[in-house]
């Protein structure tokens, strides 16, 4: 029988659903020791306008007969969603885009935690509604490698999901109340320090909105926090609390591509400029003020003109090979090469001539095509056709591209970017060039090491093809 709302008895109920809170709090402490700083890092408040639970980073929001009756359904329900919230909080799901298709988001968000909470395996986790998510959650994993939010949401949206359909999905995996993550304000003023008494006092006091406190944080030190508790969970897991590396499934999978470096592509390709005359304007080298003079002086004669040509840094000499082995995807390989074409075309990045070589390959050369300007890059773009389709293995590529040099086909090659996914054979020898295999991260769980000398660039499918979910 449910618990009926008296409000004589208000206050004593707000202390008693505190207390249930406190308790699952505890047991998820002894059971999951690495996680012990999220796993405190809440404050509990109660709220009237809620209906459920929820939180903004900073605090724990329930509504007290929510708590009580859950609670004499099955006491573990509390225990579990509590995890689920603090999950939230480990994978930042809460900080998110606001055009972000809500709907979608909330129910991707609730699966991956929900999947996480299961690969767990812990008892006192165990509810009603674990049964239920299974269904979903087993057609996922023969889909997707990586069962995190992003992968999930981009599933469903490219799935064109209902909107109807969502809801009806989201029902089993359903325990929180996502409002905050799209409405929460920004706090001016804030001293960014938590009273140290406010987790002792403010359980028993209502807040003033829904939402709202006179002590909330500002949301770039949440993430911040967030982004700390997560990076220390995943280097527990990883040493002193090996063994949920292997249980904990999708926490472990969700912290390493949470936590993973992440990189600009557009700045990565800087890093392979040259220093070369442009024809533009050198205003840094520009003396203003003999050249007024002279206007001055010799009535509109200068005594010293603006240099029409410049240093700068820019892509001169360039490789990009590619992986056409048998597993490659032919339509994520012509997104690759047409994001290094749309970033190296921009003014500041190419020079009017230079000398690009894109090489196809799979256990061998499969094709070479020189690049002399842009208009050449943009043909190969439009034509370009895949040939290959066998093997893999990087060394062909490595020892062409020395014959190359050795023909005196390059002047001063900075380097060389593979793009792959899979696994090869890697030559022994570092090359005269920098040299980054480019590998997309839903391939892998890990993706591959690569030699010592080598740099590892692990881009999203989203960066790739240029579309984004606005995360």
């Amino acid at each position: 029988m449910d618990v009926i709302e008296d409000s004589n008895s208000l206050n004593q109920a707000d202390l008693l659903a505190d207390k249930i809170i406190k308790f699952s709090r505890d047991t998820l402490l002894v059971n999951l020791r690495f996680l012990d700083a999220a796993i405190h890092q809440l404050i509990i408040q109660p709220e009237d306008e809620l209906d459920t639970i929820a939180t903004d980073g900073q605090y724990f929001f329930f509504n007290t007969w929510h708590i009580l009756n859950n609670f004499q359904r099955q006491m573990e329900a509390i225990t579990r969603d509590y995890l689920h919230v603090i999950f939230h909080c480990i994978f930042q799901h809460l900080f998110i885009n606001k055009l972000v298709c809500q709907s979608c988001w909330d129910l991707a968000c609730d699966i991956a935690v929900e999947n996480a909470i299961n690969d767990i395996g812990i008892q006192s986790l165990d509810t009603a509604r674990q049964s239920k998510q299974m269904q979903v959650i087993t057609q996922l994993k023969s889909s997707l490698r990586l069962m995190t939010a992003e992968k999930i949401y981009r599933y469903y949206l490219d799935k064109k999901t209902s909107e109807e359909e969502l809801v009806s999905l989201r029902q089993n995996f359903y325990a929180d109340n996502h409002t905050l993550w799209y409405v929460r304000p920004e706090k001016k003023g804030s001293t960014g320090e938590r009273d140290q008494e406010s987790t002792e006092v403010e359980p028993i006091q209502r807040s003033k909105g829904w939402g709202q406190s006179k002590h909330s944080r500002p949301t770039q030190e949440l993430i911040d926090l967030w982004k700390q508790i997560s990076e220390r969970a995943q280097v527990d897991i990883e040493t002193a609390s090996k063994k949920w590396g292997d249980l904990g499934g999708g926490l472990h999978q969700g912290l390493n591509q949470l936590n993973r470096e992440k990189y600009n592509y557009a700045s990565f390709l800087k890093r392979f400029s040259v220093l070369g005359e442009a024809m533009q304007v050198n205003d840094e080298e520009f003396d203003l003020i003999f050249y007024t003079y002279g206007l001055k002086l010799y009535e509109n004669m200068p005594l010293i003109e603006p240099l029409e040509y410049k240093e700068v840094k820019r892509i001169k000499e360039f490789v990009v090979a590619i992986d056409t082995s048998g597993s490659v995807s032919g339509q994520v390989v012509q997104a690759f090469v047409q994001k290094t074409y749309n970033i190296l075309k921009q003014t500041e990045n190419f020079f009017t001539k230079v000398n690009i070589h894109i090489i196809q390959c799979d256990a061998e050369i499969q094709e070479d095509y020189k690049i002399t300007n842009p208009e050449e890059f943009d043909k190969y773009v439009q034509s370009m056709q895949l040939r290959g389709f066998g093997g893999t293995d990087f060394r062909p590529v490595f020892t062409y591209v020395d014959d190359l040099i050795k023909k005196r086909e390059f002047e001063n090659l900075r380097g060389l970017i593979y793009f792959t996914d899979g696994f090869g054979i890697y030559p022994t020898k570092k090359p005269l060039y920098d040299t980054a295999f480019v590998f997309l991260d839903e391939d892998y769980v890990d993706t591959p090491d690569v030699p010592p000398w080598a740099i590892k660039l692990v881009l999203s499918s989203d960066d790739v093809m240029e579309e984004g979910i606005n995360l």
